[in-house]
């Protein structure tokens, strides 16, 4: 019997149970990065990439609706060991997915990816400092069982098999299509066709041009509005980095450029909201046409950054109602029609297919179940530690990025801050890592953002706490210094068990 068969307590007529160092949950943007960080800083280290879906690149290779594209710049949302090296800034959906899915092939990360594998549950035992990790064939319903030491969550906050859809009255009336964007048909044709993209997000704001075009005409439905800004979807002066300088140093630069200016802007409108609310509608002023009614369709009724700013690049949907293209209504539906939606105000539009772009569900963890020494972990009842693991689940540690910036900037720095954990670890020779809660810090709500998707779900999430370490902060540059430079070593972190300190070189 081999020594892994001894550590998963199996008989010698029981089939072995492979056992990983480090097994991450989710080969989209934030499991290839968190793969990278860990097999260039331990190079034999063993590790796997558990991936529910079929291919690599999570958000990226779902969603497959018309004009899909990031709403960050590629400079910050690009990982900071790989240069974005496209043109532009502002970048297609297919576009990043050849870039996740290249980083992967380059750095041989996809030979690590087990795909059509779901995590069901995850169990620590203290007594072994291991995780047992069951997984669902999504093919076949096979159950599998692996063992690791640390377990990393990548796959985000959203339910990826489904999106969110009020429940509209009337619904089974209409004759048209209904769409939701997570659910795109790849045959549908809305050439010459009558549209209402229901919705006033991120989604319906890169929607409405790009279906325009093809169109005889789409209505963004709305029940109140977004703050929207423009952006040039090149960036100018990123260009001129790259034509002078060497790529890394480019990159680096505009790196830093985009990201200063993403906590400049948020600062100053949680600061000074009433001076970015006008500065905001003087913009808007200059992009739509003379006379528009921007108090009804552009002035939300919250501050900026109470919820996320949208962008659309070189102002793409503000050309298309100079055009004519695309239409604003600011209502209520009353019920759908036959023919279409009837709105509270009394009017109708009519419609022939109806995209609801209302939204995510959110599922922490991919819905896996946490356990601890053989007691399910309600989420609810923990706190998130530097927002990157839970107070009472030792060795595990997860990713959820910025609400006000790039996600990846996040998701960059936490892989920096686990590997540092882990080098901590192998250097004293310990076996497990947990931070215990501090009973005077107070609980507030792990994302303190006023999202519809939010909102609807963030109770059965774990809590952030009232003081650090235990606050989750939306500053990248305080996090710089705390992840990638901060001590390791703290009153709310504790560390447990003993082995021979291990070689980083050798892994042993």
């Amino acid at each position: 019997m081999t020594s892994t068969d001894t550590a998963a307590g199996l008989s010698e007529t029981e089939p072995a149970v492979e056992h990983l160092d480090v097994i991450v949950i989710g080969a989209g943007l934030s499991g290839i990065g968190a793969a990278y960080h860990l097999q260039d800083k331990f190079p034999r280290r063993t590790y796997a990439i558990l991936e529910g879906r079929d291919a690599i690149g999570g958000t990226w290779d779902l969603f497959r609706y018309p004009g899909i594209r990031s709403d960050s710049d590629m400079y910050t949302l690009g990982y900071r060991f790989r240069p974005w090296e496209n043109d532009k800034s502002i970048a297609d959906g297919s576009s990043i997915l050849e870039y996740v899915r290249t980083t992967a092939a380059e750095a041989g990360i996809d030979r690590h990816i087990r795909f059509g594998h779901r995590v069901v549950r995850a169990e620590w035992s203290s007594a072994s400092s291991m995780w047992t990790v069951e997984a669902e064939r999504t093919d076949s319903g096979e159950k599998m069982t692996l063992t690791a030491d640390f377990l990393f969550s990548c796959s985000g906050y959203y339910r990826y098999d489904e999106g969110y859809t009020p429940d509209f009255p009337g619904l089974e009336r209409f004759d048209g299509q209904v769409v939701h964007p997570q659910q795109w048909p790849d045959d549908l044709d809305y050439a010459g066709k009558r549209v209402v993209v229901i919705g006033s997000g991120a989604t319906a704001v890169t929607l409405a041009p790009s279906m325009a075009a093809e169109a005889e005409h789409v209505t963004m439905l709305q029940r109140s509005p977004t703050y929207i800004l423009s952006m040039p979807a090149e960036d100018a002066l990123a260009n001129r980095f790259r034509k002078h300088l060497p790529a890394r140093v480019a990159y680096a630069l505009t790196r830093l450029k985009n990201a200063s200016v993403a906590v400049a802007i948020y600062q100053l409108c949680q600061r000074y909201p009433e001076f970015m609310k006008g500065r905001i509608r003087q913009l808007q002023t200059k992009w739509l046409p003379h006379g528009y009614d921007i108090d009804t369709h552009f002035t939300p009724r919250y501050n900026p950054w109470d919820q996320r700013l949208c962008l659309v690049p070189n102002g793409d949907l503000f050309r298309a109602i100079r055009h004519g293209q695309v239409s604003i209504v600011t209502d209520h539906i009353d019920s759908f029609t036959t023919n279409g939606i009837a709105l509270k105000s009394g009017e109708e539009l009519k419609a022939d297919i109806v995209v609801t772009a209302t939204g995510l569900n959110l599922l922490a963890f991919g819905g896996m179940t946490l356990a601890v020494d053989g007691r399910d972990v309600d989420l609810a009842d923990t706190m998130a530690y530097k927002g990157m693991m839970l107070s009472g689940v030792p060795n595990f540690a997860f990713v959820i990025g910025y609400t006000n910036a790039s996600w990846t900037l996040k998701a960059d720095l936490v892989c920096e801050y686990v590997c540092r954990l882990l080098e901590h670890m192998d250097e004293k020779g310990y076996t497990n890592c947990v931070p215990e809660r501090d009973a005077s810090v107070d609980e507030e709500p792990f994302l303190d953002f006023a999202a519809g998707y939010v909102l609807r779900s963030v109770e059965s999430f774990p809590k952030q706490g009232s003081k650090a370490p235990w606050r989750l902060r939306m500053n990248y540059f305080r996090d710089l210094v705390t992840f990638r430079h901060g001590k390791i070593v703290d009153d709310a972190m504790t560390f447990r068990g003993s082995r021979p300190p291990r070689s980083l070189t050798t892994g042993h």
